[in-house]
């Protein structure tokens, strides 16, 4: 088994890779100078106290604290995809359906099957997996929804003077706002192994594990973030969209 070893003289040096985007920033008057030290910083900080906060979940391995930690994240990835709804009449508890279902149904799965097992080396990154990539998904759908009831605004109010329901006038966009959140998934799936080295198969490979075995995760890792995506943005698809009428079924402004 390999060896993988990160020094801090090395991510000193590594910070240099930081500076080039700095200086391209600088050049090309993009001022995005501070937001590049900020995320920086926050991420650091953010990964040092996840780190020492896992470090003691694996150690003490209760399954208390494990579920609650994957509760912790779909909490705050429900957040994020909430704050990326444009519509001012969202409501959070929209995004925490759609995570929580998304991502403990796939959880499930996993365990049933024998993918994986309930230790907190196990549960716990993977539910930061299939959280992230479901938040990213109903974010997606969320962001086109709002740009396709603006565009297409005239069309659904013809639907319903003619005497459409909200579900039916609503549908194309509807249908539209999934099929964009699942497509950079999809995409994802279809290059995986030709374009990019996943990153549990990489950190696999890394870590000195056979190829072969770590092809076997990472085929595991793409189902399971095709079902949280597509379950993800199903549910949020279909409980945001009727934020866009008012009590009177009427289109809002």
């Amino acid at each position: 088994m390999a060896s993988v070893s990160v020094s801090n003289l090395s991510l000193v040096f590594a910070f240099s890779l930081v500076l080039v985007a700095v200086l391209i920033s600088y050049q090309q008057k993009l001022h995005l100078e501070k937001d590049i030290f900020y995320s920086i910083a926050r991420a650091i900080i953010q990964l040092a106290v996840v780190g020492y906060l896992l470090k003691y979940l694996f150690k003490v391995n209760s399954f208390t604290l494990t579920t609650l930690m994957t509760f912790f994240i779909v909490v705050n990835a429900a957040w994020n995809a909430n704050k990326r709804n444009p519509n001012h009449e969202k409501h959070f508890l929209d995004s925490l359906i759609a995570l929580f279902v998304s991502t403990y149904l796939t959880l499930g799965v996993l365990l049933v099957v024998g993918g994986l097992k309930m230790t907190p080396s196990q549960i716990i990154p993977i539910t930061g997996m299939i959280a992230s990539n479901s938040m990213v998904a109903i974010g997606l759908c969320y962001r086109t929804m709002s740009q396709l009831f603006r565009d297409q605004r005239q069309q659904v109010l013809e639907k319903l003077a003619l005497g459409a329901p909200m579900k039916l006038a609503s549908m194309p966009i509807l249908r539209e706002s999934i099929k964009t959140a699942m497509q950079p998934t999809i995409d994802s799936a279809k290059t995986v192994g030709l374009v990019s080295l996943p990153g549990m198969m990489s950190g696999l490979i890394f870590a000195g594990v056979d190829p072969v075995h770590a092809i076997k995760y990472q085929i595991l890792v793409t189902f399971m973030l095709l079902s949280t995506t597509s379950i993800g943005s199903i549910i949020a698809g279909y409980r945001s969209y009727k934020d866009y009428f008012n009590k009177e079924l009427q289109l809002r402004d």
